[in-house]
């Protein structure tokens, strides 16, 4: 209703002064309200490029909206990724950079928000002109260490519905003139969903796209666009084929296996790439909405490098990343978000506690209480990475730099032990990367678990300070299917003789542990009898009527069909169950066969006396067939003892059907695998 028909209905000249007042009060502050929120609901936040051009060097700024800070959370920081458009990147809030050739140069940056209660900042590209060359590149120190040829970068962790940015770097290792190509996967096939949609591809030093027969989905081409505009002609370039070498094997295993992992992929070829060069190719891919759902779960991507198309020989790259709703950097996650139950004792279940000290000093003393629940084997738990990188604790105490390890009931505690790790806000820290560390783990299960869902979270101690708790790491099972068999017999007590045997299968969720549902699918053979009398009189004259005693005797024999289109059942204990749902019947082929006899009795009125006449008996026989007939439905209620949720069991079923012979009496044996 709008505030101008609220006015309308009103009569405010009716009312007393005090009253008047009251009213025009309420009604301005309900219009302000109304106004307040409206604009909360339409402001974009927008973070804003600034930059100085001094010949080929430009200095960066950016002017950022004030942030919004998460009540009970460390202090709100923004951290930024800047893409200078030709080709190099930085962390740094105002960085300084130097281009190589005069040109116009789109620069791009991306502002995340961290501990903000806000919607991540947006940004516009800025143009950037450069008329004139007179210092030489300032291109940062090799992003890659010495040992390693390709590396990824990302500008922030994945939030479903916004954008997120990996930059692939690669290097020439050869001292010749190489060309090659790269793989790009993405999307894992774990997830029904996919987790990305690429959006654009940039690269600048020629890359150009390889299109082959032998792509794993139809992927559109057109996040190429802009692949193909750095080409200087816009042309295609033709793919090389990689010779036949002692390696060719292990690479096409390698990239079968990435196939099967990853539901998509892009093929990139290179060319007149230098001794030593480094090269960066950026990825932009939008996390989808569908993703929200896996919050806290460990996604990943890989890239398989190939630098010389002349030879097999490869690198692989996986980069692991979050999904997160809010880019709080203490948290913690894990790749057994969603697991399948049946092979759960096949899967590495891994976990990663990433931490930041935020405070205005280092921290010596970095705790990590960290809960593990009861289906993991916390005594089998193997670190598998760990930063800031120390030795790992002696039981004597020593005076320097250490990870030591505690483990109590249904928990481990990992310390670090006499480091220096960076505060966000301490003076003279400039890199938010230096100020963060993590652990991560893999755990086995337990021999026998039950499937339910559990969590695990972390308390972050720095120093004497009080903690932080993390997010939890939810463990989810995947349904599954488990299939059954099941046989026994079916009691009628209303029909004579009435016996029934019946075959039939289930489908329910795999091991569930409480409530789940089930269907059933039965055939079922009969037979029962049927015997009663009946008399019939004809009046033959005023003197004489005839008389027939009759005796009827009949056999039902029936093949039906049962359905149960679902059921839901509930596990009291490993060994009790109870169930409760519809059940359809059909027969779907029905069979009687009838003997009818008749005996004939002549009875004479006037002298109140009857006469048998054997001579006049009559004997009938007939068969009846029909097909898909005597359709009934009924509700039923089930108990079920033994290995309930996997395995043998036996069952009693009471149903009470909705038209008559109304109540059947079930008892079966079941197994599901």
């Amino acid at each position: 209703m709008s505030n101008n028909l609220l006015i309308s209905r009103l009569n405010v000249t009716t009312l007393s002064p005090m009253y008047k007042f009251t009213f025009l009060f309420l009604l301005c502050s309900h219009l302000c309200l109304a106004q307040q929120i409206n604009q909360s609901d339409t402001v974009v936040r927008e973070a804003k490029i600034e930059s100085t051009v001094l010949g080929n060097s430009v200095k960066f700024g950016v002017d950022t909206p004030p942030l919004i800070q998460i009540s009970g959370a460390p202090k709100g920081y923004y951290t930024f990724f800047w893409e200078f458009g030709d080709g190099e990147f930085s962390k740094e809030e105002n960085p300084e950079h130097t281009f190589d050739k005069r040109g116009d140069y789109n620069v791009k940056l991306w502002v995340t928000n961290n501990y903000d209660a806000g919607k991540t900042p947006t940004t516009r590209p800025e143009k950037v002109k450069i008329d004139s060359v007179n210092l030489e590149s300032n291109t940062s120190a090799s992003l890659l260490g010495e040992n390693n040829i390709i590396d990824f970068t990302k500008n922030r962790e994945p939030i479903p519905n916004e954008d997120l940015v990996v930059v692939l770097t690669y290097k020439n290792p050869y001292n010749e003139i190489m060309d090659g190509r790269l793989y790009f996967f993405y999307n894992e096939s774990i997830y029904k969903s996919d987790n990305f949609q690429l959006t654009d591809i940039r690269t600048y030093h020629g890359e150009y796209p390889i299109i082959t027969e032998d792509r794993i989905t139809d992927i559109d081409a057109n996040p190429f666009q802009s692949m193909l505009a750095s080409n200087g002609d816009g042309s295609f370039k033709t793919p090389f084929l990689i010779q036949d070498t002692t390696d060719q094997e292990t690479l096409q295993k390698k990239i079968e296996e990435s196939k099967k992992k990853f539901k998509e992929m892009k093929q990139i070829g290179f060319s007149d790439f230098q001794p030593g060069e480094e090269r960066n190719i950026f990825f932009q891919l939008r996390t989808t909405p569908e993703m929200l759902k896996d919050t806290s779960a460990i996604i990943s991507i890989r890239s398989v490098y190939i630098p010389n198309s002349n030879s097999a020989n490869h690198s692989v790259k996986e980069m692991e990343m979050e999904i997160v709703t809010s880019h709080d950097p203490n948290k913690m996650t894990t790749n057994a978000n969603l697991m399948d139950f049946r092979n759960r004792n096949q899967k590495d279940f891994k976990y990663k506690i990433q931490f930041q000290n935020n405070g205005e000093g280092p921290a010596n003393t970095v705790r990590l209480e960290t809960d593990i629940p009861e289906i993991f084997d916390q005594k089998e738990i193997e670190l598998l990475d760990f930063y800031p990188k120390c030795e790992i604790c002696p039981e004597v105490d020593v005076a320097y730099s250490c990870l030591d390890t505690t483990f109590l009931e249904n928990k481990i505690i990992f310390t670090f032990k006499n480091i220096y790790l960076p505060g966000s806000n301490q003076k003279g820290v400039n890199s938010y990367d230096s100020t963060k560390g993590f652990v991560s783990y893999k755990i086995p299960l337990k021999g026998k678990i039950k499937k339910q869902k559990t969590q695990s979270q972390t308390a972050i101690y720095f120093d004497k300070n009080d903690p932080i708790i993390t997010n939890y790491a939810t463990t989810r099972f995947t349904p599954g299917l488990s299939v059954g068999i099941k046989a026994g017999v079916m009691r009628i007590a209303s029909l004579q003789n009435y016996q029934e045997w019946f075959l039939g299968a289930t489908l329910s969720s795999y091991q569930a542990f409480k409530g789940y549902l089930q269907s059933e699918v039965m055939i079922g053979s009969n037979n029962y009898t049927n015997s009663k009398t009946f008399t019939e009189r004809t009046q033959r004259d005023e003197f004489f009527t005839e008389v027939y005693d009759y005796e009827q005797q009949s056999e039902f024999q029936n093949l039906s069909f049962y359905l149960v289109p679902t059921s839901y059942r509930y596990n009291l204990t490993d060994f009790l169950a109870v169930g409760a749902g519809l059940q359809i019947k059909w027969d779907i082929r029905s069979k009687i066969e009838r003997e009818t006899t008749g005996e004939y009795t002549e009875v004479v009125e006037i002298e109140d006396y009857e006469r048998r006449v054997p001579e006049r008996d009559t004997f009938e026989q007939e068969t009846i067939s029909n097909t898909f007939t005597n359709f009934n439905s009924a509700a039923f209620l089930d108990l079920n003892v033994g290995k309930v949720r996997i395995g043998p069991s036996v069952g009693i079923r009471y149903h009470l059907y909705f038209t008559a012979p109304t109540h059947q009496w079930q008892f079966y044996a079941s197994w599901k695998f």
